[in-house]
């Protein structure tokens, strides 16, 4: 193999070399197949950060041991160790997601120096990645952070990766981007303005088009319709969206939250603006309440739905993507996005668990394969 330089390894990171792009996809957008993404928050690395730490310890109580995943192991009654910071367990996780179907994780992003980017660093670097897609997520209050003057650096290192040949696009082409708390965009230490955050977003299209690439396609990211489709229209947004769900029920069954969930994505198309539904893993964050983390406020900790069947979860997910089957108008995006992949201690994950191995995905499989060449990507009896 011949030597590259570094400047080579620079413009392949940007997806650069000779000016190489993923292949256009030339079916009809309204033909063209309903992706599926998850959501990932790369917390679980242990002492690498104080959030790692913490909610480490959330799930140290022997009756969550249940949540564990993969990756983690009991240490003693009440004290756990979960650290899937390696490159050996972001190969397995890719291959765990690509054997099930799943089309991209949707990585909630941090600055790059912080440990929770360390997901994201690990699946860039994988050998692998070419089996699943990325795309990102931007918190508002990130995002914010520094306002004006801080913008270009995030931007031109955003502009990196939607560049890589893996990130993922709708069926037009535009690299898809979340933005969650979209109101932590403007305030003390962020951007002065919400004129001045418009004009952030549209910088970065801006740079992204000179770069020959579509513009990019941004779902804002909340919990109530009417206030989305306002926070969209001022910042100049695509569509809306969610992060996850809770219909505030009380030790009620998986069901209902699916059933609220599901009353969303008409809520969310009433306004008017194109969606991205969200489908659920769940939503149970007793262990955040019992073991109290900064980030949690005034937790109730009767507030929680009843952990979902496989088969319940998979039925879930494949009536988001009949939805968005249904409704070509309001979700042209084509896209489902699943809370979440490894939302461990917060109640939504699809990430294979010491206690439940593979079975959401095996009930997922049917449902994400659908309508896929089964190529190569075989059983999950090899990863366990």
């Amino acid at each position: 193999m011949s030597r590259l330089t570094l400047a080579t390894i620079l413009m392949m990171a940007c997806g650069m070399v000779n000016g190489f792009a993923a292949p256009e996809d030339k079916r009809s957008p309204v033909s063209a197949p309903v992706s599926v993404g998850a959501i990932r928050w790369d917390a679980w690395h242990g002492p690498a950060s104080d959030v790692g730490i913490m909610v480490e310890k959330t799930l140290a109580p022997a009756h969550w041991h249940y949540r564990i995943p993969f990756y983690g192991r009991v240490t003693s009654e009440n004290a756990v160790e979960i650290r899937g910071d390696t490159q050996d367990v972001m190969d397995r996780e890719v291959l765990y997601a690509h054997r099930a179907g799943l089309d991209y994780w949707a990585f909630v992003v941090y600055p790059e120096e912080h440990a929770l980017s360390r997901g994201l660093q690990l699946y860039l670097s994988s050998s692998l990645k070419d089996r699943i897609g990325f795309c990102l997520i931007f918190q508002g209050g990130w995002e914010g952070r520094g306002g004006q003057a801080a913008w270009e650096k995030k931007a031109n290192r955003y502009l990196c990766l939607l560049r890589d040949p893996m990130y993922q696009k709708t069926p037009q082409g535009r690299p898809l981007i979340y933005l969650y708390s979209v109101e932590g965009l403007v305030g003390t230490g962020r951007f002065d303005s919400w004129e001045q955050a418009r004009a952030a977003f549209d910088r970065l299209r801006d740079m992204v088009r000179r770069e020959g690439l579509p513009d990019p396609y941004i779902v804002a990211q909340g919990w109530a319709p009417e206030i989305l489709a306002q926070q969209a229209d001022t910042l100049g947004l695509d569509a809306i969206g969610a992060y996850a769900s809770n219909g505030g029920g009380r030790a009620a069954p998986y069901r209902e939250l699916a059933a609220h969930t599901e009353n969303w994505w008409d809520a969310f198309a009433a306004t008017g603006r194109q969606v991205v539904p969200l489908a659920t893993a769940g939503w149970d964050m007793r262990p955040r309440v019992e073991t109290p983390v900064p980030w949690v406020k005034g937790g109730d900790i009767e507030q929680y739905y009843a952990t979902p069947a496989p088969e319940e979860l998979a039925e879930h997910v494949a009536k988001a993507v009949a939805w968005c089957q249904n409704h070509p108008d309001a979700a042209p995006a084509r896209t489902v996005l699943i809370y979440a992949w490894n939302e461990f201690d917060e109640g939504g994950w699809i990430c294979p668990t010491l206690s439940e191995s593979t079975a959401r995905l095996d009930a997922l499989r049917g449902v994400l394969m659908r309508g896929k060449r089964d190529e190569g990507k075989g059983s999950f009896a090899g990863l366990r």
